[in-house]
């Protein structure tokens, strides 16, 4: 997985508790010491692990602490790659064209990388679904970041977001509805 991930895991986990949780994630998990930098690859499971040992140590579930941290990662995600980004987009458009637009510019930036892929399918004006695909299995971290973008727009009241099958599977179908 790449480091920008990791980096992004240690702000928020810093943001939302405090540096020494941080570093007692990484203790509790075998991981001591370890200092994420942004161009890196490291294994998944360091991720998972930190994870989890967050879930268990603050009594949220990993489901949540990842939906969390997915709507955490949407500012720095659109200052990044705010270039691919077209001004007159909102959170329909922006879901319509993330697999080409930003999933296609990650790949770009750094071939080692393997974004979910996304497939959203137009139903009508008002609704799309998302079929997310990962073996990582990270569907509240997609979650997360639909709802962090409809809150960037400033669209959370107008956009319902609901996971339509397991949260722990590879492929996940998501209902994003666009109310009045």
């Amino acid at each position: 997985m790449h480091g920008s991930i990791f980096v992004l895991l240690k702000r928020f986990i810093e943001g939302k508790y405090d540096y020494s949780t941080w570093v007692n994630l990484l203790e509790a998990t075998g991981i001591k010491g370890s200092m994420y930098t942004m161009q890196e690859m490291y294994p998944t499971r360091d991720l998972f692990a930190i994870i989890s040992k967050a879930s268990e140590t603050t009594g949220i579930s990993v489901y949540d602490l990842m939906e969390q941290f997915g709507e955490f990662l949407v500012p720095d995600l659109l200052l990044v790659y705010n270039k691919y980004i077209h001004p007159d987009w909102r959170t329909y458009d922006m879901l319509l064209n993330t697999e080409a637009s930003m999933h296609g510019a990650v790949k770009k930036q750094d071939s080692r990388t393997n974004p979910p892929m996304l497939l959203v399918t137009k139903k009508g004006s008002k609704q799309l679904i998302v079929d997310y695909y990962s073996k990582r299995r990270m569907s509240g971290v997609a979650v997360g970041i639909i709802k962090g973008i409809a809150g960037y727009y400033h669209e959370s009241d107008k956009v319902a977001v609901t996971r339509l099958t397991a949260a722990n599977e590879e492929r996940v179908q998501i209902k994003v509805d666009f109310l009045s």
